[in-house]
């Protein structure tokens, strides 16, 4: 009797909670959905082989494919250059979606940002195992990046 009661318990529970209206992975603060169609806010910093500026424009395999992920998403980049402790805050703050540079998968910012897997296969990555960092919490848009990822230069 006690399994019955069990089990009526658990469907309850499924029920409840498949109402909710809550998606997993989930975005608290919406990034993904917000720039879906719109603009993808990015903050580079510069690094050699990886992303490098020539007056006003950026370039380098990081910023081409942080480009392409923004066509993924039907969005514009609008590109913001500053050293790696800047842009940090800039994630924290909200004021960007993506942080890329030369962040490796031992970046010190783990405990201050989403963190990709590692990607040696990036052009330029000479070896090391390359991150892309988002605001902490922001799951589905760091799952959809990943997935992206994957496709474009494998896991």
């Amino acid at each position: 009797m006690k399994i019955w009661w069990f089990l009526v318990g658990l469907v309850v529970t499924a029920f409840l909670v498949s109402g909710c209206g809550v998606s997993i992975p989930a975005d608290p603060d919406g990034t993904l959905e917000s720039a879906t169609g719109s603009t993808l806010h990015v903050g580079a910093s510069l690094e050699p082989g990886l992303i490098e500026r020539d007056g006003a424009q950026l370039h380098g395999p990081l910023v081409d494919l942080t480009e392409t992920f923004a066509g993924s998403l039907n969005a514009r980049v609008e590109w913001t250059v500053a050293a790696e402790e800047s842009l940090i805050g800039e994630l924290e703050a909200g004021d960007i979606d993506l942080a890329i540079g030369g962040f490796t998968d031992q970046t010190p910012w783990m405990d201050r940002a989403g963190v990709t897997r590692g990607y040696t296969q990036i052009d330029g990555a000479d070896g090391r195992a390359l991150v892309i960092l988002v605001p902490l919490g922001e799951n589905a848009l760091l799952s959809t990046l990943e997935s992206f990822l994957d496709t474009e230069v494998g896991s």
